[in-house]
């Protein structure tokens, strides 16, 4: 065992201290977590030197253990982050664009997980996940650990293969420039784990230079990551939900309202853990029936079932509710969907939030991502995303002028939850698929809900997607079939 798992790294660029001094200058709290020491083989000298752990909590941002590796014969050292708590539901994709001539945004903090994989494109570059392993460092440190690490065996290279040399001499020259600034580039960070961070230098607001993506793990991606169950293990439990759903599995199961009805459906949503979905969407209707079919889970690939319904909020559209839950794993998911064409128009709703009332109201919030709520819960997934996304930005290793600015900001996200003051609630939503329910029997008597509907720009409807269908070949399908139908019905009347 190497103490320091990840790889070596230029004592003059990369001073190494103790593990509690790292810790310091992220978590003051866990100052006092107890410190590890095992003794290891040191790779580069064959002697032992010593492994130090220590597990702590970068604030609003996840548990890790920081082991660093020291040898005193050959004076190597090493360090490596890694993530002690859960996997997030999601993957993420942190993508900065750095133009030439501004190293500040090479300062720009960095966790990379042991999961990661940090790709170049404009110089065809990738850093796999086993060649450096987790860190907490900043781009430019990212940049240069590789540079050197490609440089250590060049002089052997040489030797051997003098054409391969030059051709690595050229692109550490183009390495290097990006990591003093001197050309632009992209960095990106991709971790289906969703463990990693890119530091928005200017958070709370919006960074333009920097982009983040949350996506659904592939199966590939959650075999590497150890959460695909094996064979053996899933077989029984598997077998027995095939057993079970024989002759009922391949064909979706219907039953009217009188038999399941609400309370079925409302069970069905409640075990995927959507409390808030059935709160919201029964209070205004239910279910006329809820159709069961098969389907395959995401996480461990077993066969398991999927509940849908299909509801009609008033003053807003109908909507499809589905919920699965897998027998093998556990794993529980649910999804709300919009029903319906792709409405013509964008819309936008207007809330002037006065009473308490008011933050109580249902809110669904559909074209950044599904969410089901209310005013209040709207407010704090905003809070709890900024905390999640910003990662330690909010830590004892922020700046004063930064650490002012996020508090001020939570100060502001506070307020709005006490009613200082009336404030306004905008959503906009392009796709018209968003809602926030009236305080009042009837809409039009609601004079604190106003709605504004526009036409979509060129730019929203290429986002969108719309840009691109043609619907023709089905209008003329749909236009074909109209016609006979017509001309069948007006032969029956004369024959008649």
């Amino acid at each position: 065992m190497e103490g320091g798992i990840g790889g070596r790294q230029s004592k003059d660029q990369n001073q190494i201290v103790d593990v509690r001094s790292v810790v310091e200058s992220v978590s003051a709290e866990d100052s006092d977590a107890p410190l590890y020491q095992v003794e290891s083989l040191c790779m580069r000298c064959g002697e032992n030197g010593t492994t130090s752990f220590l597990l702590t909590v970068i604030p609003h941002f996840r548990k890790i253990l920081l082991s660093a590796f020291e040898c005193p014969h050959c004076n190597e050292r090493n360090n490596e982050v890694q993530f002690a708590g859960e996997l997030q539901p999601k993957g993420c994709c942190y993508q900065l664009k750095v133009p030439s001539g501004d190293p500040k945004m090479l300062n720009r903090q960095v966790v990379k997980s042991e999961f990661a994989t940090i790709k170049i494109p404009e110089l065809d570059f990738e850093i796999p996940p086993e060649s450096q392993r987790g860190s907490l460092s900043t781009v430019e440190g990212i940049l240069l650990r590789a540079a050197d690490e490609l440089q250590a065996l060049q002089e052997e290279r040489k030797k051997v293969d003098p054409q391969t040399a030059e051709a690595i001499d050229q692109f550490l020259w183009k390495l290097r420039a990006c990591a003093t600034a001197d050309s632009s580039f992209t960095f990106i960070l991709d971790d289906p784990a969703g463990n990693s961070f890119v530091e928005n230098l200017f958070a709370p607001s919006p960074d333009p230079s920097l982009s983040i993506k949350f996506y659904e793990r592939t199966s590939e991606q959650q075999s590497t990551l150890g959460y695909v169950m094996e064979s053996s293990q899933t077989g029984s439990v598997r077998d027995a939900a095939s057993t079970e759903a024989v002759g009922t599995s391949d064909q979706v199961q219907r039953a009217p309202h009188g038999s399941i009805g609400a309370a079925a459906g409302h069970r069905a949503i409640a075990q995927s853990n959507s409390a808030e979905i059935a709160e919201s969407l029964f209070r205004y209707t239910a279910p006329e029936e809820v159709m069961t079919f098969p389907s395959t889970c995401g996480v461990c690939t077993a066969r398991c079932e999927t509940r849908m319904f299909v509801t009609n909020i008033p003053y807003f559209q109908e909507v499809i509710v589905m919920a699965s839950t897998c027998d093998a794993c556990g794993y529980r998911n649910s999804e709300l969907k919009p029903g319906g064409r792709v409405p013509e128009k964008g819309k936008k709703i207007i809330l002037h939030v006065k009473n308490v009332k008011d933050l109580s109201r249902d809110v669904i919030k559909w074209h950044s991502g599904r969410v089901v709520t209310t005013v209040e819960g709207l407010i704090m997934k905003i809070s709890e995303s900024l905390e999640r996304v910003h990662g330690f930005s909010f830590g004892d290793s922020l700046d004063e002028h930064k650490r002012s600015k996020w508090l001020n900001f939570q100060a502001s996200l506070k307020k709005l939850l006490c009613l200082e003051e009336p404030w306004t609630l905008i959503l906009d939503d392009a796709l018209a698929n968003s809602f926030v329910a009236p305080g009042t029997d009837d809409i039009n008597d609601d004079h604190q809900l106003m709605f504004e509907e526009y036409e979509r720009s060129w730019e929203q409807n290429e986002e969108l997607g719309l840009n691109d269908i043609d619907t023709s070949s089905a209008d003329a399908a749909y236009d074909s079939k109209d016609g006979t139908t017509e001309k069948s019905e007006m032969e029956n009347n004369a024959m008649h």
